[in-house]
């Protein structure tokens, strides 16, 4: 029994990252087919088609309208503090707005993150934080664990901030760095610059320095936006 259940919950999780894909591909335009209709496409039972389109709603990704069925809610009414949608809404093509607001979100917690981070890590969270930028400083752009160290580096900084609501919102942490990095700029002598700023806000955080880590962080962020690809300049803030 146990086993069957797991079985349905691992078709239901496919189920709905095809319809995600398809979803983000722009595949079925605004109005997804009748559950019949997708429970043949994805060879499924109409009890997992219909678990699986739940669980989509529930995220505000999509809306049942009498007499015109299953609407796609547009990409802005996602529920976005959900690890899920986060994962899935970054694996649309960036466009200018969202990479604003991703800025803009970055800009909001990563510095105050790393100011509590400062004030109330322990000396557990400050030695995950020290591992962290040790794998990133040993891991440049085009080795295969580099986008790992990255995002490890900046999702225990937010974990050591203890604010409940920061640590909800390290994936979307975690997808911003995955969004944006293929977008900037790699000039000669960046990854040098990028490993010093970053030790800067290491170091500020072990000195429990609250102020200089928040500035700190934030030059990493102006950093990274100043060298951002020139294909996407309304994507930058004032």
């Amino acid at each position: 029994m146990m086993e069957q259940t797991n079985k349905e919950r691992s078709l239901v999780s496919k189920v709905m990252d095809g319809l995600v894909t398809g979803i983000v591909e722009e595949k079925y335009g605004a109005v997804l087919p009748p559950q019949d209709v997708l429970s043949k496409e994805f060879d499924v039972s109409r009890t997992v088609m219909r678990e699986a389109l739940s669980m989509l709603l529930a995220r505000h990704m999509l809306d049942v309208r009498p007499k015109i069925g299953t609407r796609i809610r547009p990409m802005h009414d996602w529920r976005m503090i959900d690890e899920d949608v986060v994962n899935w809404r970054f694996r649309a093509k960036p466009d200018p707005t969202f990479l604003r607001d991703v800025i803009e979100f970055r800009v909001l917690i990563e510095p105050r993150a790393a100011a509590q981070a400062a004030t109330r890590g322990n000396a557990s969270d400050i030695a995950a934080i020290r591992d962290a930028f040790e794998a990133f400083r040993t891991s440049p752009p085009g080795e295969p664990g580099h986008q790992t160290a990255d995002e490890a580096l900046h999702t225990r900084i937010v974990v050591a901030s203890g604010n409940q609501f920061f640590q909800q919102m390290a994936a979307i942490i975690r997808g911003a760095l995955s969004a944006l990095k293929p977008l900037v700029e790699q000039p000669p002598g960046a990854w040098d610059e990028a490993v010093k700023l970053h030790a800067r806000v290491v170091e500020a955080i072990e000195r429990h320095d609250a102020k200089e880590a928040e500035a700190a962080s934030m030059a990493v962020i102006d950093y990274s936006m100043s060298r951002l690809s020139v294909a996407m300049p309304d994507a930058q803030t004032e």
